[in-house]
């Protein structure tokens, strides 16, 4: 396949690269190179021109509740551990009807499509069948990404608290089955909280991700609530992260904690140490109250993070409105603490594509071997009244762009279409 028009990817925190009235080529999923002019060796074959267009990576959302999405917007005048109450369990609890779960997860997937959204990391529940549901719809998308079954037995209302043994067991059992059956999906390992999940379930998680390789995800240090709770059901273990590492679920390189706004020096030393990627989620630490992260100190001290929806705590899928966000909280973040630069909106913009991208490979760029996922970006006929440069329609795009300037989405090589007619 042969593409032309005007690139833009963020290849590093503070490098941005433009190739402008390029050609880009790809052989099966993977991008064989970018070019000035056409070779030779490509003459007449056919191109896909996309004029004055601009191209840049899909999207990498590295925390989202798929369950949650009926609730985005709703309850935000509470904070986090009563919205847990209040909204999300009562919902989740719902997705032990398959019917239920199965039009949520089409309409979650087609929006996930529509704001160009093309690889993620996501919660399901607790239920067996619906996460498996969820993972095969995924795959029939054209989409990529990592489901994990909610893992609860502790801390939980009744419809939601797991035997312990059962809940592993279903775990397993989902393993096994992703691993036979679906080629782009995966599964990854999702222990709740540590306040919702017991010693027993936090070691039995630890001995599969080690007995079958795989990733894990949760949440760490989002409200000070939550962190003097931990520190009453753990008062042998000295920090939130360390409960965790001493169940063996901060697997190296392969762990995403959602938010870790409260950390110590201390634990920072082991994420770093564990290559553990942060994923930051600027609208839910807004809206139930949680904190800021000093998201700019972190990245200086060598943490890996990356900008995430976190939908439902997040009001919205769309990745580039969590870019936009996170740089404004950063701005805010710098008001109190000038010491601490703010994020430049573009290097948000590589937090949400190549930084989340490494999590799945070489993803996230427009260079030779990496996989080609693409948003093809169509200016807003207002703004086509100005000249701007290429990087001028990124930011206004980053800003108050829409899933109408998205003009076609390209996953792992090829053109992925509205997944669901609904």
């Amino acid at each position: 396949m042969i593409i032309k028009g005007n690139f833009i990817w963020a290849p590093e925190l503070d490098r941005l690269e433009v190739r402008e009235h390029a050609w880009l080529v790809t052989e099966g999923e993977r991008i064989v190179g970018l070019y000035g002019q056409l070779p030779p060796e490509y003459a007449g074959q056919p191109v896909e021109d996309w004029g004055e267009a601009i191209l840049i990576p899909g999207f990498n959302d590295m925390h989202i509740h798929a369950p949650q999405f009926p609730n985005r917007g709703i309850g935000y005048d509470v904070r986090l551990l009563e919205w847990l109450e209040t909204y999300t369990f009562p919902l989740e609890s719902r997705y032990r009807d398959l019917d239920f779960a199965r039009r949520v997860w089409k309409r979650f997937l087609n929006r996930l499509w529509a704001v160009g959204t093309l690889r993620f990391s996501a919660f399901a529940t607790i239920h067996k069948q619906a996460a498996w549901v969820l993972m095969e719809l995924t795959e029939q998308a054209g989409l990529r990404g990592l489901v994990g079954k909610v893992n609860m037995d502790r801390n939980a209302p009744d419809s939601l608290r797991e035997e312990t043994e059962q809940s592993l067991a279903d775990t397993e059992e989902l393993i096994c089955r992703s691993r036979a059956e679906l080629k782009h999906v995966g599964f990854i390992l999702t222990p709740r909280f540590v306040p919702s999940t017991t010693e027993r379930l936090m070691d039995g998680l630890g001995q599969l991700g080690e007995k079958y390789d795989l990733p894990v995800q949760s949440h760490l240090s989002e409200n000070p609530s939550e962190v003097d709770w931990v520190r009453q059901l753990h008062p042998d273990i000295p920090t939130y992260t360390q409960v965790y590492d001493t169940y063996g679920l901060l697997r190296r390189d392969k762990t995403i904690m959602a938010h870790g706004i409260y950390l110590s020096p201390g634990e920072k030393d082991i994420l770093r140490e564990k290559g553990v990627l942060l994923a930051h989620c600027p609208f839910s630490n807004s809206n139930v109250s949680s904190g800021i992260m000093p998201l700019r100190r972190d990245l200086e001290e060598g943490l890996r993070c990356c900008v995430a929806s976190d939908v439902a705590g997040g009001h919205t899928a769309a990745m580039n409105r969590s870019v936009a966000g996170a740089a404004a909280l950063s701005k805010l973040n710098w008001l109190s603490h000038p010491e601490q630069r703010h994020l430049k909106v573009t290097e948000a913009f590589h937090l949400a594509t190549r930084a989340s991208g490494a999590f799945f490979g070489k993803v996230g760029c427009f260079e030779p071997g990496f996989d080609f996922d693409a948003l093809v970006l169509t200016p807003d006929p207002m703004d086509s009244l100005l000249e701007r440069t290429p990087v001028e329609r990124l930011e206004q795009f980053l800003y108050d762009g829409d899933d109408r300037h998205i003009a076609a989405r390209y996953c792992g090589g090829a053109r992925v279409e509205r997944p669901f007619a609904l």
